[in-house]
């Protein structure tokens, strides 16, 4: 049974444990970043005045550290204030010279310095680091019981939108499912626990509050297209969309559009939850997620083969309102035609036009949420579009190359460089479109260094993604290409490339594929590395993903052997390949 040790602790003392990464959170039952800037403000507005706030809940973890169970939105904004992210309610910023431990962050580049701004003068930060914050700390907690706890917590008032309750009340396979293909979508994929300090990585900035977070809400595929709001995403409704769909296609049969029906699937052993998880365990939860991209790519090829967004497709009087209702249905039509039926799109362009106005064809108010009225929507959209579908030879949809995966992988390699790899292209940038034979060496050379982070440790190296954005305008310039931007990456695909060459992208790809087959890698790696090469059209761009499966022993490069020291691939010699060799 846990312990429950209650203590004082100084938000300078807090401070260190995060600047060394001793605070976790996990995402099994912790929602994103969700304050806004005023929140912020008046919780440092409150501790300047040393006004009381309330206490923070954490346990200690296994493997060292704490995991925050209460508290988080509130620690984060504390730490972060620290760290000049935003400044007090009068205009005034951290004075980082009155505390040496951020001083030194600072100065070792993991935050930035605002400059010539007011600040807050030397007795204010002392105020504000001497606060004495109400910590609680659960000693030898089991899961089940910081679970418990968790719940209990968020019972008290309204503090999680419906959604977010029912993911933190019950703990299954749907609620996983639900909680990872949402994370999947929006871009935030991460592991299961990570640092207090990374949190920003995974959370969602909104159009009107800039935070910093990695994650842009209109970048994300339901604000970009008008099905959800911003301010949805932060309530965690694409959640509640995405178990409503996917209850459809696991449980064999459409579910009403109701808080009811949904309440019913989160309630731990009902029928309902019971009839749910039978249902996952037979379809697989890797297929459904599979399924779930594969749709809402394909939707958004229909979308690009037009102008506008998906909202602008099916209303035809100009709305700012959301559309889950709407859209659950076309993802749900869409789902029957290509993978029910195992068709594929023959002509977007045509599809498309077929899609134009459909809000006037298909009833999705208040008063149409029935099983009944849901399946004749179903069927009348399917009706529009399956002329535009035919039968498709067999597809591996299952792979990890569709644009979601792709968007994922760019922002994991903001926070997990050791496994990732970008370059723009295997062309130089000085105007002569001649190959750059030292880029395809150095291209070798790191999948041989990802290979060495360790048994079965996988990465990943994307070619056709710039990660300096100087790059990404020098071929803007050269080539007239407009990159895709992916959190702090450029996507300039390859197709630019081809077409300069005068090649194919099928010979492209093959070019690639040849000086890795001609290198000096060892086996197994370099087959591993040939089988699993993959080609996305990603917007049309054009995405080489070169996979670096997971290896059992040390591999090598002519004989050498080169490991990943963050983003840098280098060349280990004498002692250290000892010290390789135990990574595996």
């Amino acid at each position: 049974m846990a312990e429950l040790d209650s203590q004082q602790k100084s938000i300078q003392s807090l401070y260190s444990w995060y600047a060394e990464n001793q605070l976790w959170v996990n995402r099994r039952y912790q929602r994103k970043l969700v304050w806004t800037l005023e929140e912020k403000q008046r919780l440092i507005e409150s501790v300047l005045a040393k006004y009381p706030i309330p206490a923070v809940l954490i346990a200690e973890r296994e493997g060292g550290g704490y995991e925050v169970i209460d508290g988080l939105q509130r620690i984060h904004t504390l730490m972060s204030f620290i760290e000049m992210r935003y400044p007090t309610l009068d205009g005034r910023y951290f004075a980082i010279e009155h505390f040496p431990t951020a001083n030194t962050r600072a100065s070792e580049g993991v935050f930035d310095v605002v400059g010539d701004v007011p600040l807050l003068t030397a007795r204010e930060v002392g105020t504000f680091l001497d606060y004495p914050l109400a910590v609680s700390v659960m000693r030898g907690a089991t899961t089940g019981e910081i679970d418990d706890v968790f719940g209990r917590i968020n019972t008290y008032g309204h503090r999680l939108s419906d959604q977010e309750r029912r993911q933190a009340g019950v703990q299954n396979a749907f609620s996983s499912l639900v909680r990872d293909v949402a994370c999947e979508l929006r871009g935030d994929v991460s592991s299961g626990e990570l640092g207090l300090v990374d949190m920003p990585t995974i959370s969602i900035d909104m159009p009107k509050s800039k935070h910093g977070y990695e994650v842009a809400a209109n970048e994300v595929f339901w604000v970009e297209h008008g099905v959800l709001r911003s301010t949805d995403l932060r309530d965690s409704m694409d959640e509640q969309c995405i178990a409503d769909i996917a209850a459809s296609l696991v449980g064999g049969t459409l579910i009403e559009r109701s808080k009811d029906a949904l309440d019913k699937i989160y309630s731990e052993d009902s029928d309902e939850s019971n009839r749910i998880e039978a249902g996952l365990q037979t379809y697989g939860a890797d297929k459904v997620t599979a399924e779930f991209k594969f749709v809402i790519d394909e939707i958004r090829n229909v979308i690009a083969s037009g102008p506008g967004n998906l909202r602008d497709l099916l209303f035809q009087r100009r709305t700012t309102n959301p559309f889950p209702a709407l859209f659950a249905v076309v993802f749900l039509a869409f789902h029957e035609v290509l993978v029910g039926e195992g068709k594929k799109i023959s002509d977007y362009t045509s599809m498309r036009a077929s899609l134009d106005n459909l809000n006037a064809h298909v009833d999705t108010s208040r008063g149409s949420t029935s099983v009944e009225d849901r399946r004749k929507n179903i069927n009348i959209i399917k009706g529009l579009i399956a002329p535009h579908a035919v039968v498709s030879d067999h597809r591996d949809i299952y792979g990890d190359h569709t644009t979601f995966d792709i968007d994922e992988a760019l922002r994991r390699s903001e926070i997990e460089a050791p496994h990732y790899e970008l370059k723009q292209g295997i062309l130089r940038l000085d105007g002569s479109n001649s190959l750059d034979t030292a880029a395809l060496a150095r291209m070798i050379e790191t999948i041989c260094a990802i290979a060495n982070n360790g048994r079965d440790r996988s990465g990943t190296l994307f070619i056709g993604v710039a990660d300096k954005e100087s790059d990404a305008d020098r071929v803007k310039l050269l080539q007239g290409v407009e990159p895709r931007i992916v959190g702090r990456r450029f996507v300039v695909g390859v197709r630019r490339e081809a077409n300069a060459l005068g090649q194919s992208v099928e010979d492209y790809v093959a070019r690639i594929r040849n000086a890795i087959a001609q290198s000096g890698l060892s086996e197994p790696l370099k087959s591993a590395v040939l089988s699993s090469l993959a080609y996305s059209d990603y917007f049309g761009k054009g995405v080489l993903v070169v996979r670096v499966p997971g290896q059992t022993d040390v591999s090598t490069l002519d004989g050498k052997v080169f490991v990943r020291e963050g983003d840098q691939t280098t060349e280990v010699f004498g002692l250290d390949l000892l010290s390789v060799g135990k990574r595996f």
